[in-house]
């Protein structure tokens, strides 16, 4: 196949690669002007304006934030740029996630003046987990107060990385009027406020010094990661601009440096460096160790496949999306072979085969048709029906699993009604639809009230997702007060006995264990073990406790929270040679296992968020006290610059209406960012309210 061949070749010409960042860092704008500087808009988007490219949904542009990961592709000096813009914000956290178990490089959009924010630091660790290169574009150099060295420290302090400067910005704030290039040794000047294009120069007489150290800065940390370039460097030879290149690219892609520019995406300055840079220094589909997989017949069969067209095929679906015009799209990253329309695939998480309908190559919400798509490509495809998120699409004579994405647990609910009888039926369909989306949602019935429930990653998340229902699927729904997933555990070891025995004139029922329940650290989850032999209990009644044991669990004593972070040990049984059934000893297990709650001071859990909240100096006062009303435990406060910056954990059950607090506390110059951090026990007094409720 003729395709195939090409396909090879061009590999190295290809980058898959993210924008991602805290919140309002800049990242849709600089994807904005990425688009119009290769030719792709003939127009720049304006996020004010609403007349982004990649922030295509209507609830995007009215609130001006990323809801939905986009992909879309670019030319770039003869390379295809493959690019998702990611959401900055912690409720749609699960975009990000699945963006980056698809990518092969990133780049950190960093804000001038505050540096690495919370979320910065919850999308490197994302990063460092899925093993992606990167390297980091401090935007808003225009801004007041930017400051190029402090973004660069707080990358050093704040994450413990390698971030080493290419570039050094020429003046700052108002006077910010480009960069300089310390590999090539040159300046890149824009002439006006408003100049598109810049002018290469060489570097100002009155920075020459300053970029001096910088460049042997940039060398010393280079030729630490590489013997040949340190021998140079030791005896002080010369180093050329291509071996400079050529050792920083290794360093990138090894994630021994991250290299770091400077720019104002906002007017256009360093982007056109900054694509140089992505095609120099990121790794193309060739340059990431080959996928890793497991035989889904034997799990401790590693596999691996190349990014290569000849090999089997192995491909991800990364995300789930409803299409208006052309009904439920799969987006899919192919890792090896080929990924042809109208042919079949084996998926062997639901163990179907499935066949391809279409293929498009997406362009935000714009697509065009293609035939097929090889190693390191990422399209859309229709015809999917049974893969979701996380699934592998394979060849089925050579089946492989590929590594699934994990997502966090939802933290708060909120219960949901239609407004009307004919809304049900519409209502119904239009959570299917969103759950499929969205791994992060999730939506039960409460079996108390028999309200339908929607749980999420936060207020913000399950705003967007009543209103999504509203504008797409045209549901008319109230939603009640949010609700916290809290969690219960236990703080001692305690065992018991649970026995089932119904004696009835025929066949009876009978069931008998022993469970040993013990404490385990936080974020292990819920554990079964077993200390006896089949000659006290049949292997064929372990299963059965061990269901009943797990299914008792997901309520427990205290309020009817999932009990978590626990393990049972079965350490004692007896049966009946007629009476006994499986049944009856899930009913015995889940009794043993409520008698042992009762006995292991069983604690209330609550989510705790890290929350940093950055305000005035003159309302200082009135927001550490408003925190501390909220229970809130103050970590640190620092000043910079006229601004203070306040470090706290909170609880979420305190955080509802923050937003709204905070403008008026502050009048709307404060700002506050938070991310889930950990669950710990619930004060007493909060408790009993808790419990009392239920």
């Amino acid at each position: 196949m003729t395709t195939t061949a090409v396909k090879k070749s061009d590999l190295a010409k290809v980058r898959n690669i993210g924008f991602i960042a805290h919140i309002d860092a800049g990242k849709t704008t600089v994807t904005e002007r990425v688009l119009f500087f290769t030719g792709e808009t003939y127009k720049i988007g304006d996020i004010d304006e609403g007349t982004t490219v990649m922030d295509f949904m209507s609830l995007e542009r009215e609130r001006g934030i990323t809801i939905g990961s986009a992909a879309t592709n670019a030319t770039w000096d003869g390379h295809q740029v493959n690019i998702i813009d990611t959401p900055g914000h912690v409720d749609f956290t699960a975009e990000v996630e699945r963006s980056l178990r698809v990518l092969d490089g990133g780049v950190v959009v960093l804000e001038s003046v505050s540096g690495v924010q919370p979320q910065s630091e919850t999308v490197w660790r994302q990063a460092d987990r899925y093993k992606v290169p990167r390297m980091v574009f401090v935007n808003k150099m225009d801004r007041l107060g930017a400051d190029f060295d402090y973004a660069v420290g707080t990358l050093h302090s704040r994450l413990g990385a390698n971030a080493v400067p290419i570039q050094i910005p020429i003046g700052a704030e108002s006077e910010f009027r480009g960069m300089i290039d310390l590999v090539k040794q040159c300046a890149y000047v824009y002439d006006s406020g408003d100049a598109v294009a810049h002018s290469v120069v060489e570097i100002p007489a009155d920075m020459i010094e300053q970029a001096h150290e910088a460049r042997q800065h940039l060398i010393e940390k280079v030729a630490e990661t590489d013997d040949g370039l340190m021998e140079k460097y030791l005896e002080e030879q010369e180093i050329s601009e291509a071996e400079l290149r050529a050792a920083l690219r290794r360093a990138t892609i090894s994630m021994k440096i991250f290299p770091v520019l400077a720019g104002s995406a906002l007017r256009h300055r360093g982007i056109h460096p900054l694509l140089d840079a992505v095609i120099d220094y990121l790794p193309s589909p060739l340059d990431v160790p080959p996928i890793l997989g497991f035989d889904p017949s034997d799990e401790e069969k590693k596999l691996e496949r190349h990014p290569d067209p000849d090999e089997p095929l192995s491909a991800l679906a990364f995300k789930v999306v409803t299409d208006q015009h052309v009904g439920r799209l799969v987006y899919v990253r192919v890792y090896s072979g080929m990924l042809e329309t109208g042919t079949p695939v084996y998926n062997p998480s639901t163990r179907a085969r499935e066949r391809v309908g279409r293929l498009l190559k997406m362009h935000a919400d714009s697509r065009e048709e293609v035939k097929f798509a090889g190693p390191g490509e990422i399209v859309a495809a229709i015809g999917l029906r049974g893969a979701v998120t996380g699934h592998t699409l394979c060849d089925q004579a050579n089946p492989i699993v590929l590594e699934a994405i994990k997502f966090p647990d939802p933290v708060i609910s909120v219960a949901v009604e239609p407004k009307t009888r004919t809304d049900q039926e519409k209502m119904t369909e239009a959570l299917v639809r969103l759950v499929d989306e969205d791994p992060t949602l999730q939506t039960y019935t409460d079996p108390e009230s028999g309200q339908t429930v929607l749980a999420g990653m936060g207020e913000l998340h399950l705003d967007v997702i009543i209103e999504r229902m509203r504008r797409e699927f045209n549901v008319e729904a109230t939603q009640g007060q949010p609700r916290v997933a809290y969690r219960e555990t236990l703080t001692k070891i305690s065992e018991r006995q649970g026995k089932f025995i119904r004696q009835t004139g025929g066949h009876g029922q009978y069931g008998d264990c022993t469970l040993r329940l013990e404490p385990l650290p936080m974020g292990s989850g819920i554990q079964f073990e077993s200390e006896i032999t089949g000659a006290t209990l049949p292997r064929e009644y372990h299963g059965p406790i061990e269901a009943g044991f797990r299914e008792a669990a997901r309520t427990g004593i205290l309020a009817g929270y999932p009990v978590v972070d626990i393990k049972a040990v079965l350490t004692d049984g007896s049966f009946h040679d007629v009476d006994s059934s499986e049944m009856a000893f899930k009913i015995a297990a889940s009794m043993a296992f409520k008698s042992a709650m009762e006995h292991a001071a069983p604690v209330l859990m609550e989510p705790v968020m890290r929350i940093e909240v950055i305000t005035p100096a003159e309302y200082l006062g009135d927001v550490i006290g408003d925190l501390n009303s909220r229970r809130a435990q103050i970590q640190s406060m620092d000043q910079r610059g006229e601004v203070q910056e306040v470090k706290a954990f909170i609880p979420l059950a305190e955080t509802f209406q923050y937003a709204t607090q905070l403008r008026s506390l502050s009048t709307g110059r404060a700002s506050f960012a938070m991310e889930l951090d950990h669950y710990e026990p619930v004060p007493q007094h909060v408790a009993q309210a808790i419990i009392g409720k239920k």
